[in-house]
């Protein structure tokens, strides 16, 4: 059974933009340093927009060296990059962009949530990349929801979706560098799950909504539960209606040297990575 390392609560929400108010459940200056391969957890919990005539969200911007994963729970978001693509995401959604080498990319409401206005809720989750993929070209995988495996849990306990990895027979569709399990989950009020840790993997999970009870202790909305690697079964038990995220992944055993939206595994290529993104090495964006 995995051992609980401690439970560590979100700060206060800061803005991303004007359209995402997010806190951060961990960053790979801090908690992250523990999570390998996972680098950092933004959680925009449910905001209420009045319709605008122009769209909120997240202008231009670059990244390099990792993998960015947009899940949307309500709401609706548009993205496009200097590669050329670009797309809408909705409930239930999920956006899996490669940066990699170098990416410039900008993240919106959509112009019809703008238009009528609504509640927007969303977690962006950072995936390091092992140094051998880290200048890899980057890419996009647009993961409908229809296309998320989803599996019902024992005795009514709530649904599971399968985002990356694998539960219960049923396979995710990201493709993904190293192996990695991301799991949504739906827990009701009262019932237990117990789902399987990977021996020697990180695991982690993040409580979005509700709270529940595991090995005696209770996390709450906004908490994030550590857990040790010695794998084995996690019993979850929801003390009412619950939304999940359960991460986990085999650690990355390289340095993880990160300035801003740069994660890399030296100085030198954090400096290389600034001088390329002034230089207009990422590619540029369409008018």
């Amino acid at each position: 059974m995995s051992k609980i390392l401690g439970i560590h609560s979100a700060p206060r929400p800061h803005w991303v933009g004007d359209g995402f108010p997010v806190r951060s459940l961990f960053g790979y200056d801090g908690l992250g340093r523990h999570l390998s391969p996972f680098l950092l957890l933004d959680h925009a919990a449910p905001t209420a927009f009045a319709p605008a005539a122009r769209p909120r969200g997240v202008g231009q911007h670059p990244h390099r060296g990792f993998e960015t994963v947009t899940i949307v729970y309500q709401g609706e978001v548009e993205h496009r990059d200097s590669t050329g693509a670009g797309g809408l995401i909705g409930p239930g959604d999920v956006q899996w962009m490669t940066a990699a080498g170098g990416i410039l990319h900008e993240e919106f409401h959509s112009h019809a949530f703008t238009e009528r206005g609504g509640t927007i809720e969303m977690v962006q989750l950072w995936v390091n990349l092992p140094a051998r993929d880290k200048m890899a070209a980057p890419g996009y995988q647009t993961l409908l929801d229809r296309d998320i495996p989803a599996v019902d849990l024992p005795d009514g306990a709530g649904r599971l979706r399968v985002i990356a990895g694998a539960f219960d027979g049923r396979r995710g569709p990201a493709r993904t560098f190293t192996p990695i399990d991301v799991w949504d989950l739906r827990l009701a009020q009262g019932a237990t799950a117990r789902l399987p840790a990977t021996p020697g993997h990180t695991l982690a999970l993040v409580v979005l909504r509700g709270a529940v009870r595991i090995q005696d202790q209770v996390a709450r909305e906004g908490q994030l539960v550590h857990f040790d690697r010695a794998g084995g079964e996690v019993a979850i038990e929801a003390e009412s209606d619950a939304g999940l995220l359960w991460l986990a992944g085999e650690p990355i055993d390289e340095p993880v040297v990160g300035y801003g939206p740069f994660v890399m595994n030296s100085e030198a290529e954090i400096h290389q990575a600034v001088d390329d993104f002034n230089a207009g090495r990422f590619g540029r964006m369409a008018a």
